[in-house]
């Protein structure tokens, strides 16, 4: 930029009134917290509809997957907030506990594995807690007994995102340059008004 250009620009600027930008400020100001609320209660929605879909038993992969790219795509669409917030925020409660059952029901009492246990469990011990140590053992060493499933793969934290180019940052841009405007201007017309 050359001197001619930033002296004309210079000279455009010093006509503004500094109330100008002010009025700028307050207008981008409030779209910006308009926006910012927006995008929070479409976040709520988002996550009503994981937990809808957890309890129901319907696609929570792609409840998920919307969640966590609206998350990460806008600003203030953060999940936990305050010091007694949950962490992590999505617990995928009801999807963990039907994993849970189906794993159970494949090693429970209706198996033949498990029947077998039973029945050599009872001809060698009598009391009760034995046998249920001993049924316990058998299916270890006969190789029925399954994996414990990781509760943290049923659980998720998002981060939101610190600016987003949609309406809400953009917004907010246009008011933080405004405020900055407004206090060179009205600097500039204090110190001529005070210096003339």
């Amino acid at each position: 930029m050359n001197k001619r250009h930033l002296h004309h620009f210079w000279r455009v600027f010093r006509a503004v009134k500094p109330w100008y930008f002010l009025a700028v400020v307050l207008i981008f100001g409030v779209i910006s917290l308009i926006s910012l609320r927006h995008n929070n209660e479409h976040m709520v929605k988002l996550r009503d509809a994981v937990y809808s879909a957890d309890q129901n038993g319907g696609d929570v992969e792609g409840a998920l997957h919307n969640l966590r790219s609206y998350i990460y795509s806008h600003m203030n669409t953060s999940l936990a907030s305050g010091p007694n917030a949950v962490h992590p925020p999505i617990q995928l409660k009801h999807t963990y506990e039907r994993l849970q059952q189906a794993q159970q029901a494949q090693l429970g009492q209706g198996s033949a594995l498990y029947n077998q246990a039973q029945s050599t469990c009872e001809a060698q011990t009598a009391i009760g807690s034995e046998v249920i140590a001993c049924i316990q053992q058998y299916l270890t060493a006969h190789g029925s007994q399954a994996a414990d499933i990781p509760a943290d793969l049923y659980k998720f934290d998002f981060t939101s995102a610190k600016w987003s180019p949609d309406l809400a940052g953009w917004s907010l841009v246009v008011t933080i340059l405004a405020a900055l405007g407004f206090i060179l201007s009205a600097l500039y017309h204090w110190l001529f008004k005070k210096y003339s």
